[in-house]
């Protein structure tokens, strides 16, 4: 009996782990470049003799669904969207150098170029910083270019060049900051082909139907398994009042 109590538990943490990835696709069905979380669920058996029976179900965030969301024109000069396997590289919270396909970018009061979570943009140099009051542009091939107010008619002047970088053929990690990593360490190299799309943000991949079919499901099988367990425990209190019978 205990074998399906022990595989009905696992099952109820793993379905615990599920629900928390489609609660975050759900948060996220509006955030600029979110790209859905991919989770799956597996059978690992428990070795050796007396429990080689009992198999626990294993349920982990795997990576990261790549495929593009709907771009939006915005007209917004610093907004980009990226396409393909075009990443934006930052600057991450803990001083790393992280990729990210959020292209809602702005500048601080000091000057920063950051993205829509406050992430600091890697350029030729490291973090890009502009004049402050200039009127900023980003060309299509990733260009920063600033424009004097007070010189309207003359010709942009390029500062510097957004680090856009390929993903293709390396393994790259979404970390619990919603930032993409090179797995094992490393960073990118610069991709100086690589093409944006000023004026214009990319949406969540997020499909919000999909995540509350997943998350209906989710909660079915989380109820099953409960069931299972008290389904249990109602056959070991029988047996163990007929074991008292004389």
């Amino acid at each position: 009996m205990d074998r399906s109590i022990y595989s009905a538990v696992s099952g109820m943490q793993a379905s615990m782990i599920r629900q928390r990835a489609i609660a975050s696709n759900l948060a996220n069905a509006q955030t600029a470049g979110f790209k859905a979380e991919l989770f799956d669920s597996r059978a690992i058996t428990v070795k050796g003799d007396p429990v080689e029976v009992r198999a626990m179900n294993r349920t982990e965030v795997r990576g990261a669904n790549m495929t593009d969301g709907d771009i939006i024109a915005t007209g917004g000069p610093l907004d980009i969207a990226m396409q393909g396997d075009t990443v934006l590289a930052v600057q991450a919270l803990d001083g790393s150098e992280a990729y990210t396909r959020r292209g809602d970018l702005s500048i601080t009061s000091a000057g920063v170029l950051q993205t829509g979570d406050g992430l600091p943009v890697i350029g030729d140099g490291g973090p890009v910083t502009v004049p402050v009051g200039g009127d900023v542009r980003i060309g299509p091939d990733g260009a920063i270019l600033v424009i004097d107010p007070a010189a309207p008619d003359a010709p942009p002047e390029r500062i510097g060049r957004l680090k856009l970088a390929s993903f293709a053929g390396t393994d790259i990690a979404k970390g619990l900051d919603g930032q993409f990593r090179v797995r094992g360490g490393g960073i990118l190299p610069e991709d100086l082909e690589a093409k944006i799309i000023p004026g214009a943000i990319e949406q969540s991949n997020v499909s919000t139907s999909q995540v509350m079919v997943d998350m209906i499901e989710a909660q079915r099988l989380f109820e099953i398994r409960t069931n299972i367990v008290s389904t249990n425990r109602d056959l070991d209190e029988s047996g163990a009042r007929l074991m008292r019978l004389d």
